[in-house]
This record gives structure tokens, sequence and C-alpha cells, in this order.
């Protein structure tokens, strides 16, 4: 089975790139991804990152006060939900 991954959304590429360098500082593994059109977002870029590291996520983006527009996850239908 394929891992799942989470999908963080940003409403400003400054953020985007802010939390890339704090996530891949904390050894994360990400992927910088295009936001997908059902997620409405201000930034052309999302985080990709294994569903695995989500607490560990989380409390970065709490601690570092990233914007973040949310986190997501691919539901059933191929689709975007937030978590």
């Amino acid at each position: 089975m394929m891992e799942e991954w989470l999908l963080i959304a940003f409403d400003s590429t400054q953020q985007a790139l802010r939390a890339e360098m704090l996530l891949e500082y904390a050894d994360i593994e990400i992927d910088l991804f295009p936001t997908p059109k059902d997620v409405t977002a201000g930034c052309a870029l999302s985080i990709l990152f294994p569903s695995k590291e989500l607490l560990v996520v989380q409390n970065i983006i709490e601690q570092e006060k990233v914007e973040v527009r949310g986190i997501f996850i691919k539901n059933n239908l191929e689709k975007y939900e937030v978590i």
C-alpha cells in the first residue's frame, strides 16, 4: 500500500517557502507541489508530506506561526478536503 500524503495550502508564497525551509530543517520529507484546483488558496505552491508526520508538522506550524490556508487530505473521490 502506498503511503498516504497530506497537503498544506498557503495564501502567500512567502509562507510556503518559509514552511518548506522549516520542515526541511526538521528532516521531514516534503514535496513542493502546484496547489490543486479543488483547493482554494492564494498561493500556487503547496507542500505535500507523509501523514505520519502530521503532529510534528502541526507543531512546527504553530510554534513558528506559519500562516496556512489549511491541511488537506485526498478523499476516495480524489478530491482534497480539510482535515
